[in-house]
């Protein structure tokens, strides 16, 4: 964790030390502490058990935490629900419609229960379900689902969002309108805290992250600072007849035949030093692609790491 992950003075969301256990003592979130700031998008990341959701229930207001403390916009969400909930869009990751309301109906309803809530027609624009407003609820696909529970957690005009796996079950084209619309609604101000499977969704989203593992933060920052922990990659291959071992010494190689996988903390210096000894040599190298460690690496470079520690730990 960087030395600016946990600051919560202004911060519209804090976890501070926060632990969440359930009946025979299983500890799903162990002691947890970050912020985040006004109008910033902050992705929690981690495997499947990780503490993610139980996370944000906590957050939500959906449970009060059995040790620490949370706030969001400056208040305890659970015992002050009456302060929070009105300012709070929230988009579970499954939500639960009367099936033979029409999305209209649906919105309607909800809208009832929602301060300052927009027109529907309004909100269905601006998450692409305009044209099946008049269609009952059993009749959508699972992706414009997803589009009506967004519509929901945007109807009050949230100062801060939480977003649950919002484009699981959105084809390519869907999922890049919801990242559009995200994307305007934290320009224009709103604090998305957001879960995701989708690492690519995080790397383009996030302003900062944090990967979760049993119950703990492991690491936490931009995307940029987590994944430069990690080593970037040199591929290539190499032509017939021209040995592995003639690569310069400098470069730590992995060989398959003549697939040459490199790992380094220093690809310009790396990249330099192959592309030298190429040209001297006369090498072609083959398919050379050379890029920095990617967030799924780093996740699940993560993800193995944490597992060998646990099995030397129970050895």
């Amino acid at each position: 964790m960087t030395s600016d992950d946990f600051s919560p003075a202004g911060a519209a969301i804090v976890a501070d030390g926060v632990r969440r256990r359930y009946a025979g003592g299983f500890e799903a979130v162990a002691g947890i502490s970050f912020s985040v700031a006004p109008g910033e998008l902050f992705a929690l990341l981690g495997t499947n058990g990780a503490g993610k959701t139980s996370t944000v229930e906590l957050l939500e207001g959906l449970a009060r935490p059995d040790g620490g403390s949370v706030r969001v916009l400056g208040h305890d969400p659970y015992r002050e629900r009456a302060a929070v909930r009105p300012r709070v869009g929230v988009m579970l990751q499954e939500g639960g419609f009367p099936s033979d309301l029409t999305v209209t109906e649906t919105l309607r309803m909800w809208a009832g229960c929602t301060s300052g809530a927009r027109p529907s027609a309004e909100v269905l624009d601006l998450v692409g379900l305009a044209a099946r407003a008049g269609v009952r609820v059993k009749q959508l696909s699972g992706g414009e689902r997803r589009r009506l529970d967004l519509a929901l957690a945007l109807l009050g005009r949230p100062e801060v969002l939480f977003l649950d796996e919002p484009t699981t079950g959105l084809d390519a084209e869907g999922r890049r309108e919801t990242w559009r619309l995200v994307r305007e609604l934290r320009e224009g101000g709103t604090t998305v805290l957001l879960t995701t499977h989708y690492l690519e969704e995080a790397e383009t989203l996030a302003d900062r992250l944090a990967i979760m593992h049993q119950g703990r933060i492991v690491t936490s920052g931009t995307v940029a600072e987590v994944t430069a922990e990690r080593p970037a990659r040199i591929r290539f291959a190499l032509p017939a007849g021209v040995p592995a071992a003639r690569l310069p010494l400098a470069l730590r190689a992995a060989v398959d035949g003549r697939r040459v996988d490199i790992r380094t903390h220093a690809l310009q210096e790396s990249l330099h030093t192959l592309l030298s000894w190429a040209g001297d040599a006369d090498v072609e190298l083959i398919g050379l692609d050379a890029r920095s460690a990617s967030l799924e690496e780093a996740f699940l470079d993560i993800a193995r790491t944490q597992h060998t520690e646990k099995e030397r730990v129970t050895a």
